[in-house]
């Protein structure tokens, strides 16, 4: 992978001079960003911005070389075929991604990448696509599309609010807990009231919309840690989360 052509990145410097940057790394935004998942790096990037520090946003593509120093990882939702494409790449940089993740770099990952983290996913027509084993997960391609709103309850980060849109029926190892537990919608299959998946630093999900400016307590527990692990501390000053609050109680209104 050395003569890959190396990750994209837009750098923000810190508005605080006393605070550093953090860099932020979204995976496959070519493939996997068709629910507008890049719309996450974004509550990141602004959220730092917010309490003064820097973000330098990175992305990769396949054949891209992986950047040697992240502090926090993002991934998107997409199509099968999409999948398909960057599966070959993604298994050539699952070394890397299983060391960071037992290393505890703070990861979120939305759908199609969620399931490619886990063991295996097994499509609708019999395609067998390989998974990277970060998560002790498996799916398989289901004939019912699981849509609509959803609301779920997590014990760590209170009642959390998204948008489903998929046909994959995940299920969890034994020893992988879920994100949360579903008060409206699908979740992580059709068969139990789990949503997502947690494991170390990592927030796995099938919720879109996008999933952190209406959970802004997911996205801070990712910049706290990411922060706390690259300077130590996380200053936080506060941040005026009326908006979002006022999101989520239109959100958690309507109807399936």
């Amino acid at each position: 992978m050395s003569d890959a052509p190396s990750a994209s990145s837009l750098t923000e410097a810190p508005a605080d001079p006393s605070k550093g940057s953090l860099r932020i790394l979204q995976l496959y935004p070519r493939e996997m960003n068709i629910y507008g998942d890049y719309g996450n790096v974004l509550v990141l990037k602004q959220r730092l911005a917010w309490r003064g520090y820097g973000a330098e946003i990175l992305e990769h593509n396949a054949g891209d070389a992986f950047p040697k120093d992240v502090d926090i990882i993002v991934g998107g939702g997409g199509q099968d075929s999409g999948q398909v494409v960057i599966q070959d790449d993604l298994q050539a940089i699952a070394p890397r991604l299983r060391e960071l993740a037992e290393d505890g770099t703070p990861m979120l990952l939305i759908c199609g990448l969620y399931q490619l983290f886990g063991n295996v996913f097994r499509t609708h027509d019999g395609t067998v696509i390989p998974g990277i084993g970060v998560l002790d997960l498996e799916t398989r391609g289901g004939t019912e599309r699981l849509i609509g709103n959803v609301v779920a309850r997590s014990d760590e980060f209170g009642e959390i609010h998204g948008y489903e849109n998929h046909s994959g029926q995940t299920f969890l190892g034994s020893g992988l807990r879920p994100l949360a537990t579903v008060v409206k919608g699908a979740g992580n299959n059709a068969e139990e009231n789990h949503e997502g998946a947690r494991h170390r630093n990592i927030v796995a999900s099938y919720l879109h919309g996008s999933l952190l400016p209406k959970n802004p307590a997911i996205a801070d527990f990712l910049l706290r840690t990411a922060a706390e692990r690259r300077f130590g501390s996380f200053q936080d000053d506060g941040v005026d989360d009326s908006l979002a609050e006022l999101a989520r109680q239109h959100a958690g209104a309507r109807p399936r």
